[in-house]
């Protein structure tokens, strides 16, 4: 099943550190197979306060993103990201392409009556 790394920018600015993140990250994501979904564009808020922009990289395993978050490449240049960008980063796994919203409710109703 896929997992997401999904990074909440919330004060997205570029300087020289940041580009030179951008410019190395794809380096990191390669060999876990990270692949961009979503990179740095403006979104449309719809509920709530989203200040900034989302990144959202597609791993083929929760067990791949983590390795890559962990690996010596990344932890490497993340701090030219996090010095000057406050944001939140999480992994998350995604659901299957036979995923279905009712079977869901069905197994959550079970659960509270």
């Amino acid at each position: 099943m896929p997992a997401f790394a999904l990074a909440h920018l919330r004060t997205p600015q570029l300087n020289e550190d940041v580009l030179t993140y951008i410019e190395r990250i794809q380096a990191t994501l390669d060999p876990y197979q990270g692949l961009f979904r979503v990179h740095g564009t403006d979104v449309e808020v719809l509920e709530g306060d989203w200040p900034g922009t989302v990144v959202i990289v597609e791993f083929p395993d929760v067990e791949a993103a983590r390795a890559w978050y962990a690996s010596a490449a990344y932890q490497e240049i993340l701090p030219l990201r996090t010095r000057h960008i406050e944001g939140s980063t999480i992994i998350v796994d995604g659901v299957g392409p036979d995923y279905d919203a009712t079977r869901t409710a069905a197994r959550l109703r079970a659960q509270v009556g």
